[in-house]
C-alpha cells in the first residue's frame, strides 16, 4: 500500500507555484513498498527506496532560491521541491535520479522535499531522519 505525503504549504509559495502548475494537488510525495515517486506540478522524480541512503531534516531556505519551480543547487547538482522556507526533507540517493530535466541528462544526488509530516515520509522511506 502506498502512502501519500502532502507538502507543507506557505501562502507565498502557493502564489509563486501556480504559473507553472504547481498546486496541493499537484505536488506530493508518494512512497509504495517499492519506490519513491515525487509529483510537483509537470515534474517528477522517480527512484527504488533501495536507492535512498539518508535522509537529513534541512530548513532556513531562502524564497528566490526556491520557490516556484523546482531548483537546480549548482553547488551540489540537488534539487529543491519547496513550499515554504522553514524545514524540509534533504533524501540522498546511491545513484543519482534525473527529476527538472525532460531529457533526463542532468540528474540528482539528492532531493530536498518540504513535506508537512516529515518523521513519517522517512519512516515511509525506511530510514533514520538525521538533523
Amino acid at each position: 500500500m502506498s502512502q501519500r505525503f502532502a507538502f507543507d504549504w506557505d501562502a507565498a509559495y502557493r502564489v509563486a507555484g501556480l504559473p507553472f502548475g504547481i498546486t496541493p494537488w499537484t505536488a506530493y510525495a508518494e512512497v509504495s513498498p517499492t519506490a519513491l515517486r515525487v509529483r510537483y506540478g509537470p515534474w517528477s522524480l522517480r527512484t527504488a527506496l533501495s536507492n535512498i541512503t539518508s535522509a537529513t531534516r534541512t530548513g532556513g531556505y531562502t524564497f528566490v532560491k526556491t520557490a516556484g519551480p523546482p531548483h537546480l543547487s549548482f553547488s551540489d547538482r540537488g534539487v529543491s521541491f519547496a513550499t515554504n522556507g522553514r524545514a524540509g526533507v534533504c533524501v540522498r540517493f546511491d545513484r543519482p535520479v534525473p527529476a527538472i530535466d525532460p531529457t533526463k541528462r542532468i540528474v540528482h544526488p539528492g532531493a530536498t522535499l518540504t513535506v508537512a509530516d516529515r518523521e513519517g515520509f522517512a519512516e515511509a522511506l525506511g530510514v533514520s531522519l538525521g538533523g
